[in-house]
């Protein structure tokens, strides 16, 4: 059976929704976010949206993006699923995740979650992704999930949406 590892922040989880739930949804749609990278452009902003999300109740009601639960469910049905997060650099948002992962993504096994920052060390045919650095040291097929500030890559396969992975994996 294939596997596919899948980032939890900015592919499954909504992160923009707990800054500005109206203007992040609009401007992924529509791609008028500063395509630039936020620690470059405004790095007093990163800076704060770093420290909110080290908190342990961000997570908390954060919405999974859509369609995230549905195609997952359906990819688990036909490969090994395993889900990845950079927690170990926040790690007071780590039970965070994992409360939010189980009660989001109770089908996935607490086996399947992996904490690690360097996505060279899973062993996965395929890793989805918002972050194109994170396939430099990963040996399978990495799979560029579109965000406001990954617009302007080029290089990689891009999928815009969830629809977009059922139609591309199933």
């Amino acid at each position: 059976m294939k596997r596919i590892a899948i980032e939890m922040d900015e592919v499954i989880i909504d992160l923009n929704h707990k800054f500005s739930p109206d203007a992040a949804s609009h401007e992924a749609q529509t791609g008028s976010l500063d395509s630039a990278k936020p620690q470059q452009s405004r790095p007093a902003l990163f800076q704060e949206i770093e420290e909110l999300i080290g908190e342990e109740s961000f997570y908390a009601g954060l919405p999974a993006l859509p369609d995230a639960q549905r195609v997952i469910e359906r990819l688990a049905q036909e490969y090994e699923i395993f889900i990845t997060t950079a927690a170990v650099e926040f790690p007071r948002s780590l039970t965070a995740k994992l409360e939010w992962l189980k009660a989001n993504f109770p089908f996935i096994s607490p086996m399947n979650i992996i904490c690690c920052s360097s996505k060279g060390i899973l062993n996965a045919d395929y890793l989805i992704d918002a972050h194109p650095q994170n396939f430099a040291q990963f040996t399978g097929e990495g799979v560029l999930f579109t965000t406001a500030q990954n617009q302007q890559e080029t290089g990689y396969v891009r999928v815009d949406s969830w629809r977009d992975i059922e139609q591309r994996f199933l």
